[in-house]
């Protein structure tokens, strides 16, 4: 049987190691991205095709995949002339498998719906290399029919796929985790900045924290820079504002509010206001360290 033809929009560290991916296992993507380095390491490998605008990508393919930074560069892709939803078939599946705000997703899968097209959002879990291996943790949702379309090429992608339910449901899950993950980053990183301001072993702090229930591996890399510094978890201060930031706008959405967030993305935002935001997450304790009481 035939593979399906696929799209790949974005290219960056994830999206260039899943395309490999996809090559392994006999996929002939038509890729899109910025990055020309990166589209000529796709055409090497081979066989591909490269697109010169997000409807020829589209128009090509019967599964569209993007793996971009920000909801807004995802609207973008789909709306703007000669975008994604210009070219669509009727029949194609359109996967993000970026972390977007679920309201946009919802509108534009009501936009392709019109077209006849179909929408997963499947945002990832895990990292580059198990994306070259096929070993992500993929979070999907969408109509069930679409899913079961696409089932079987998210698993060459995917150790473990999860089926959430409507679309919009895996956004919403990536953003509760990564609120979860990056509030227990910034409180471990603090106390690890209290500690050394109070004059208390660092090392000593988490071989006793490590013991009981704190423990985690987001302590263990939070324990990584604060005692051996070395920064080993790859998640920039500034994606972690851009997540905390839409986890703010879902929870404002659904009527409510979200205090710890907001503390959060308080201190997230004042790192990267004072030039950390390209460093990784738990080199916040870097400005904890460092603050003062105003």
């Amino acid at each position: 049987m035939s593979k399906p033809a696929v799209g790949f929009i974005g290219l960056g560290l994830m999206g260039s190691n899943m395309v490999e991916c996809l090559q392994k296992n006999g996929f002939e993507p038509i890729v899109m991205a910025r990055n020309q380095q990166a589209i000529d390491a796709v055409v090497a490998r081979g066989p591909a095709t490269v697109a010169k605008t997000p409807a020829e990508l589209a128009a090509a393919s019967d599964i569209v995949m993007l793996c971009v930074t920000t909801s807004a560069v995802v609207e973008d892709l789909v709306y703007r002339e000669n975008g994604i939803l210009a070219g669509i078939k009727p029949g194609a599946v359109l996967i993000d498998f970026g972390t977007s705000v679920p309201a946009s997703t919802r509108r534009i899968g009501a936009d392709l719906a019109k077209k006849g097209a179909g929408m997963i959002d499947a945002p990832l879990g895990r990292t580059p290399a198990h994306a070259r291996d096929g070993l992500l943790n993929i979070m999907a949702a969408g109509d069930r029919e679409t899913f079961d379309k696409v089932k079987s090429v998210l698993d060459v992608l995917g150790e473990n796929v999860f089926y959430l339910g409507a679309l919009g449901a895996g956004h919403t899950t990536k953003l509760i985790n990564n609120f979860m993950g990056m509030t227990t980053v910034c409180a471990m990183s603090q106390a690890f900045a209290v500690a050394e301001r109070a004059g208390v072993d660092r090392q000593q702090l988490f071989d006793i924290m490590s013991a009981g229930p704190s423990n985690s591996p987001f302590m263990k890399f939070c324990k990584n820079y604060a005692v051996d510094g070395v920064s080993d978890l790859g998640f920039s201060i500034a994606n972690a504002g851009k997540d905390l930031g839409y986890f703010l706008q879902m929870v404002d959405d659904l009527g409510t509010r979200a205090e710890i967030a907001e503390g959060t993305s308080s201190n997230l935002q004042a790192a990267i206001d004072a030039g950390m935001g390209d460093g990784n997450v738990p080199e916040i304790f870097d400005w904890f360290r460092k603050r003062e009481k105003p």
